[in-house]
């Protein structure tokens, strides 16, 4: 990734080919058959994207597997849009119950903050935009997206504390 962001076009795209095979794998663990195509794809175009915020000092794995989660976790939500189209029995996610149980309970979790710091927790902390590009996204000031973050996860923790039947 480093070498392809220095511009050697090569190397692009001997990464995008090595990346192809390893979500092809990595989805089809977690999709129907018929969407591992498509988030094969919206992966590849979101690693297109944001190619720019790769920091060759990091290691490049954890990067590449945020963003396919974040493509799994669309492709997801957009089959709970459509349930007529796919037979429950054909999504391969029964591996995956506890991160889709927690992914709910934080989405509730979340409702219950202040918009500024669900969104502030939201961009930061679960999709990794930087402090300045949350600020970009929201309007807010850098200033403010550290506290709407700092304060959003004070009330999380409070409000965890306080009720024992959240797991």
């Amino acid at each position: 990734m480093a070498a392809a962001q220095d511009g050697n076009g090569g190397a692009y795209r001997r990464l995008l080919g090595e990346v192809s095979g390893w979500l092809r794998r990595y989805f089809q663990r977690r999709l129907p058959p018929a969407e591992i195509d498509d988030a094969v794809q919206e992966t590849l175009m979101a690693i297109h994207r944001r190619r720019h915020s790769y920091d060759p000092r990091l290691p490049f794995a954890p990067w590449l597997a945020a963003i396919a989660r974040r493509k799994w976790i669309d492709q997801l939500r957009g089959l709970a849009r459509r349930p007529d189209e796919m037979p429950a029995d054909e999504i391969a996610v029964a591996d995956h119950e506890a991160a889709v149980t927690s992914a709910s309970v934080l989405a509730s979790l979340i409702r219950r903050l202040r918009p500024a710091e669900a969104e502030a927790i939201r961009l930061v902390k679960l999709q990794g935009y930087s402090i300045e590009e949350a600020s970009r996204e929201t309007g807010q000031s850098p200033s403010a997206v550290k506290v709407n973050v700092h304060r959003g996860l004070a009330r999380l923790t409070a409000f965890i504390e306080k009720n024992h039947d959240v797991e």
